[in-house]
């Protein structure tokens, strides 16, 4: 995948814009450092993200940050916390994720020219190194009403980066680092993107056995309670009533959400012959059944930005999807999809487009265009790009005031 196979979707004067952006940073080193590789949108974005800037001549890492099962159950309530859940964490957990994070930063040796720290899991790592190249911390997380006494804790540390990149205005907050807004984006040419025959899809649905002689409902995403499977299920059995069809909940536990098992464990009683709850990573499933779907419903009640809808859009399948985050920034209500803000709001609008195919074809040619216009990774490259010029910019400022000092004295 490189820059030029974007090519048919963005232009040549676009695609020529960003390598030449990416040819003058080239002599410098960039590293990301998350919490896992795979599992979630922040991988996703990651992994396609970090190939494409390699292959325009922008060395880019991608670390991860290593913890015990008890770390990881302190990330994910601060998660939970920034998304504005009540938690408390006492003295024993904040020293325990700041010791696994001084730990981290005895094995990581970072001799990089930026680095990029996603999300909260490795953010007290830039305590311990010398702070001489710029660190950005990246959240993907909906920070409209963070929780206020964590947010106290972990500002601690976010005040020491030079910037911050959040999805979104509405997440931004009162701090020293100054903020961008980079939505994500998706990789149209990735194994969860790429074109599929009928062959292919119907192949991958026979795997695992998901009936297609009903019209099939299906929401994607990690088993976690801010995208409310519960309420996905009970918006199918209303839908059920009018019109037969399936709903298929697939999700994948992500090695850094220790909650992520005990939600899908909660629903599987729930399993019949026309409700399958899966749990398994497999990029090629998630793409036939995006494809296969009458309507994708995406019913957060937080989001940060919610990739799955945007990989729903992209394949031409309209989206019912919760009206919280950055799902309001994909969806035009009623053109390219449907927001929603309830259980019974979103059987509605499932029923209305089950009962309506033309206003399925409609809205799902509307939805790959929005992402066609605005959600390409080639976008969020280029502003990362332009992010790193940034500094390249102050650095140079810098060292020409220090130089005049000099002569002056």
């Amino acid at each position: 995948m490189r820059v030029q196979d974007y090519e048919r979707f963005i232009g040549a004067e676009a695609v020529d814009r960003i390598l030449a952006k990416a040819q003058k940073l080239s002599d410098k080193h960039i590293v990301n450092i998350s919490s896992t590789y795979y599992g979630g949108g922040v991988a996703s974005k990651l992994s396609s993200l970090t190939l494409l800037m390699n292959e325009a001549g922008l060395k880019t890492g991608w670390r991860i940050i290593q913890g015990n099962p008890d770390f990881f159950h302190v990330t994910k309530s601060m998660h939970n916390a920034l998304q504005g859940a009540t938690v408390h964490l006492d003295d024993k957990q904040r020293r325990l994720f700041e010791q696994v994070n001084y730990e981290n930063s005895m094995r990581k040796h970072l001799h990089h020219d930026i680095i990029i720290i996603h999300d909260p899991q490795p953010l007290s790592l830039i305590q311990h190194y010398p702070h001489n190249v710029p660190w950005i911390w990246r959240c993907h997380i909906d920070l409209t009403s963070p929780n206020p006494q964590v947010w106290q804790y972990l500002r601690k540390f976010i005040e020491r980066f030079d910037a911050v990149v959040v999805s979104i205005p509405q997440y931004a907050q009162s701090i020293r680092p100054t903020q961008f807004f980079h939505m994500p984006a998706t990789d149209p040419f990735s194994l969860i993107n790429k074109d599929l025959s009928s062959g292919e899809i119907d192949e991958a649905l026979e795997e695992y056995d998901i009936p297609t002689d009903l019209p099939i409902i299906t929401q994607v995403s990690r088993f976690d309670k801010w995208k409310d499977p519960q309420g996905v299920i009970d918006a199918w059995k209303m839908v059920r009533k009018e019109v037969d069809c399936t709903l298929v909940l697939l999700g994948s536990a992500a090695t850094d959400d220790p909650e992520g098992e005990a939600v899908y464990q909660s629903l599987m009683d729930q399993q019949e012959e026309r409700l399958l709850i899966i749990n398994r990573e497999d990029s090629m499933l998630v793409n036939a059944v995006q494809r296969k779907a009458a309507v994708v419903i995406q019913k957060s009640i937080r989001e940060g930005f919610g990739l799955t809808v945007t990989e729903a859009m992209w394949k031409g399948t309209p989206v019912v999807g919760g009206n919280v985050g950055g799902i309001r920034y994909q969806i035009i209500d009623g053109v390219n999809g449907f927001l929603v803000t309830s259980v019974e709001e979103t059987a509605e609008r499932t029923l209305q487009l089950l009962k309506d195919d033309n206003l399925q074809r409609q809205m799902g040619l509307q939805a790959r265009e929005t992402v066609k216009q605005k959600f390409l990774m080639t976008r969020l490259m280029e502003q990362y790009l332009d992010l790193f010029a940034s500094f390249k910019i102050r650095v140079d400022i810098d060292e020409d005031r220090t130089l005049e000092k000099a002569m002056l004295e």
